[in-house]
């Protein structure tokens, strides 16, 4: 049998002509009790204020029809500002109306005349407080969900804007909303997604990067993963478990970004390398755009032929040309030294001396196998530069 059904009309008036002072005293009871609500500000305890007003002024059409209780429970939130929940956490809120439920078993005696009315109100405002909790968690979920939903937007959006180069003030500002720290400096890193759904695999991204104390944004566009990472990755651990969050296939790591406002950079780098990589059948995973550059350079990059320019031909020739011939030679010769020194006319200590200078000035080792491919793409790089009338 409904609560209503054991009460007379009077008393429902009764109730409702009581209303407004048991919201107040509610409100009053809050911020004697509540150390959140009194931080409020005037518009936050304003916004809690209707709600209470709405839940009690509800209550009696919810005795009458206890059928109404979800829609009238959701009302009570619904009139409030929309931000309220960004405001005042689901634990504040079940406190506040756990204290105004209280209230108002305090408050009963003077509405019913006998036992069996109070005992009826009484079990009517324990069960609209369930309703109201209730209500309160699908507010607060749908609030959450609606959150999570416009976040992922926004940093797919950031991410883009990474890749595609986007104005810097565009970019920091989406950057900003999303929690990342704007001192921080930034580095993309590129591979394949895992056969995942595209939420579970950003979240798994962010989840490594934030046990590292790390920022990240996390996009799945078509067929790459693009996760941009705050500080250098190069020698961390963090990069061998980021690797882990990407699906089969190669994981290229970008050059460092002073901001996440230039990545772009670090973006165009990394994805070069990503397409470059199958020319390296056993590079690293994950394997540094920076190590791809003689295969960046065949797949057409001129920031790898740039580089290579930088790098390793200018630094030879400003060391003496003595250096670019030996090596040459040395190339052309299959990596014999012997042959290499008959072909200068100088003795092959000399030629180990002019090796090893190369290999102080350039940072790349002229007898490792892997080095002397990007020395001699390098010099084929400079030669066609110098032809080209561009050096």
């Amino acid at each position: 049998m409904a609560a209503a059904d054991r009460l007379p009309d009077e008393v429902l008036r009764r109730l409702e002509l009581a209303s407004g002072d048991f919201s107040h005293q509610a409100i009053v009871t809050m911020a004697q009790q509540l150390p959140f609500f009194g931080r409020m500000n005037a518009e936050q305890r304003a916004s809690v204020q209707l709600v209470v007003q709405t839940g009690v002024a509800n209550f009696v059409e919810w005795l009458r029809d206890p059928r109404a209780a979800i829609r009238l429970t959701a009302e009570a939130f619904r009139a409030a500002p929309r931000d309220l929940t960004k405001r005042v956490s689901l634990r504040q809120t079940v406190e506040m109306v756990r204290t105004a439920t209280d209230v108002f078993e305090r408050q009963l005696p003077s509405v019913a005349t006998d036992a069996a009315q109070l005992a009826a109100l009484t079990e009517a405002v324990l069960r609209y407080g369930r309703e109201i909790a209730f209500a309160a968690a699908t507010v607060y979920a749908a609030a959450a969900e609606s959150r999570g939903a416009w976040d992922a937007r926004l940093e797919a959006l950031v991410v883009d804007g990474v890749v595609r180069g986007d104005p810097d003030e565009s970019l920091l500002s989406r950057a900003s909303a999303l929690g990342w720290d704007l001192s921080a400096t930034a580095t993309v890193v590129v591979g394949n997604p895992p056969d995942r759904p595209a939420s579970s695999v950003t979240s798994s991204v962010r989840a490594v990067a934030a046990r590292h104390a790390r920022d990240a944004l996390v996009a799945v566009q078509g067929s790459r993963l693009v996760a941009v990472v705050s500080g250098a990755l190069p020698g961390t651990p963090l990069l061998t478990d980021l690797s882990g969050c990407f699906g089969p296939g190669p994981v290229v790591v970008g050059p460092v970004a002073a901001s996440v406002g230039g990545a772009n950079r670090s973006a165009v780098e990394a994805m070069a390398g990503l397409r470059a990589v199958p020319a390296w059948p056993s590079a690293p995973r994950p394997v540094l755009a920076a190590d791809l550059l003689a295969e960046r350079v065949l797949d057409g990059d001129p920031y790898a032929e740039r580089a290579l320019l930088d790098l390793v031909v200018r630094p030879l020739l400003g060391a003496g040309g003595a250096l670019a011939d030996t090596l040459d030679a040395y190339l052309e010769a299959g990596g014999a030294v012997e042959s290499c020194s008959r072909t200068l006319f100088v003795h092959a200590n000399t030629v180990r001396y002019r090796l090893r200078r190369v290999a102080e000035v350039t940072g790349l080792e002229p007898t490792a196998p892997r080095d002397a491919h990007v020395l001699r793409t390098a010099c084929a790089v400079g030669r066609l530069a110098v032809a080209r009338g561009t050096f």
